[in-house]
């Protein structure tokens, strides 16, 4: 699993005090030693995680961002926590009286939604028996939410908040659906995203670092 977020550090030879810095955040899997790593870099590109990772190859769980692409030896796994989110948001943008209505922001959460129910059903099954679930249950959810999404992309305005979750989840389908591929893989990113929150949290506390 990766993630990273940004920080601020005053102190450093040639970048402004306002500039964004990036801590980055490796860690190990369900199954295997428990390891989490933490990694400060000055900037968010892409040659940091190839710079760290090297050698590493398997599978590599992320959000959408690219700075993950290109990664040698690794096969991406999207996150559908970040996908529910920005349907999550497209409700939440309706106003109040619509929510509860049919919508498209509705269908796509509900996608969502029948995806972790299956994955909560299966939290203590095991790799062999998670991977035979998965292509029995949520492959044909895909399958159906894939063909949906198409239809949807021509019916709503690209720049909406419907429009850009549903082209955030056409143009990560392929990560998005790689969790198929692998019992041990997760359905989110969100093992990595609790041990960075912290860093996330602490924003609203200390403002920067000095160094």
């Amino acid at each position: 699993h990766a993630d990273e977020t940004t920080v601020q550090v005053l102190r450093e030879a040639g970048r402004a005090a306002t500039t964004s810095s990036y801590m980055w955040l490796y860690r190990s899997g369900r199954y295997g030693p428990p390891i989490t790593l933490f990694e400060y870099q000055p900037t968010r590109a892409g040659e940091h995680p190839r710079r760290f990772l090297k050698g590493f190859k398997g599978y590599l769980h992320v959000d959408g961002y690219a700075g993950y692409n290109g990664l040698p030896n690794s096969v991406l796994v999207g996150c559908w926590s970040h996908a529910r989110r920005k349907s999550d948001e497209a409700l939440k943008s309706m106003p109040a009286p619509l929510r509860s209505t049919p919508s498209a922001a509705r269908d796509g959460m509900q996608f969502c939604n029948e995806l972790f129910a299956i994955e909560r059903k299966l939290r203590d099954k095991t790799p062999e028996e998670r991977y035979a679930e998965r292509l029995e249950q949520s492959a044909p959810i895909l399958d159906v939410f894939f063909k949906w999404l198409n239809e949807q992309e021509g019916l709503v305005a690209p720049k909406s908040f419907i429009g850009q979750a549903i082209s955030y989840c056409l143009n990560q389908w392929e990560k998005l659906t790689a969790f198929l591929l692998d019992g041990q893989l997760e359905i989110d990113n969100n093992r990595s995203e609790r041990p960075i929150r912290p860093f996330v949290m602490g924003r609203k506390n200390w403002p920067f670092f000095k160094h």
